[in-house]
């Protein structure tokens, strides 16, 4: 079983940055690829950002392509999101998940997921 706990989400005003924290309860994170996943009010799922196991590589969407950074500490067993110049469209709940697929036709399918946090930019 996977536990994904995430914490960080609040209010921010436009322009603002802010900082997602997932703590994952699992022995072989290390092994996993993860990501992270929007869903905006009123709106479906949307895949935001990837990393390898190794911290390797990235992927991004292009609406915060640019703007917000995916990182990983495999020693402590977190996944970390740093978003800069938010803007009020990044306004979601930001899931963290374990990445089971990825294919160029189908996009990135996720087998495990946290119960989300709360991100609202608004002035």
């Amino acid at each position: 079983q996977v536990q994904l706990v995430e914490s960080g989400g609040g209010l921010v005003q436009p322009a603002g940055v802010l900082r997602l924290s997932c703590a994952a309860f699992v022995i072989t994170f290390s092994k996993f690829y993860m990501g992270r996943v929007r869903q905006a009010p009123g709106k479906g799922l949307e895949w935001v950002s990837s990393i390898y196991s190794d911290d390797s590589n990235t992927d991004y969407a292009d609406s915060v392509k640019g703007r917000f950074t995916i990182s990983r500490d495999n020693a402590k067993n977190t996944l970390s999101l740093q978003m800069n110049s938010l803007k009020s469209e990044d306004t979601a709940v930001y899931y963290c998940a374990k990445v089971a697929y990825y294919s160029v036709t189908a996009g990135y399918g996720m087998d495990y997921w946290g119960k989300g946090t709360l991100v609202t930019v608004s002035s």
